[in-house]
């Protein structure tokens, strides 16, 4: 636990730039019309894929013994994996509503 409070204390900067991201993301994407949102998805998957990579690069420069990481990192590879995957997901289904149908 108290690597966490160090974390934080040491990091505090850097965690009020992702809570102000997170809502200026927010306000960003709630004000796109709907008919873009889906084109958007397609591009973020690319930029998701860097994350995944990121995040594994970053765990493999983590200490073994130092859990918090590891965790902190395999929820980053998940998270991005999840949406990457669903980005595709949203991207097919789109694109089949433009096929002729038989």
């Amino acid at each position: 636990m108290n690597e966490l409070f160090y974390f934080v204390q040491q990091n505090i900067q850097m965690i009020y730039i992702v809570v102000l991201m997170i809502f200026v993301g927010i306000e960003l994407i709630g004000h796109v019309p709907a008919v873009l949102h889906t084109p958007l998805m397609s591009g973020a998957n690319a930029i998701h894929g860097v994350v995944i990579i990121g995040a594994i690069l970053v765990m493999l420069h983590i200490d073994p013994e130092n859990i918090f990481g590891l965790t902190v990192g395999f929820i980053a590879v998940v998270l991005g994996t999840l949406n990457v995957v669903g980005g595709f997901v949203v991207t097919d289904r789109m694109l089949d509503m433009f096929k002729t149908k038989k």
